[in-house]
């Protein structure tokens, strides 16, 4: 499933110095797929790939703490626009 995060920044220099390091070191069953954050750096939409919005909201809220406020949703996939090709079971990323 995908599972969009919305990001509401508090401390911009303790957000983006995970924001990096959250795609890169993510469990093997999380796969971050876009990071858009604003001009301004108030606010940041991130695009994850996982079995669950739970495993995004464990990893995300574990890592951002009290850098940003976090709001999750799923994916509505039948309505999207844009969205990437999920990864096949097995293949190298």
């Amino acid at each position: 499933m995908y599972v969009i995060a919305r990001h509401q920044i508090k401390d911009a220099d303790a957000f983006f110095s995970v924001a990096r390091m959250a795609a890169e070191g993510a469990p093997p069953d999380v796969h971050g797929r876009q990071f858009c954050p604003s001009r301004d750096g108030a606010e940041a939409v991130c695009l994850w790939e996982a079995d669950s919005l739970e495993i995004v909201r464990e990893y995300l809220d574990s890592l951002i703490g009290d850098a940003g406020d976090n709001a999750y949703f799923e994916v509505d996939t039948a309505r999207a626009i844009g969205i990437p090709d999920p990864i096949a079971v097995g293949a190298q990323v």
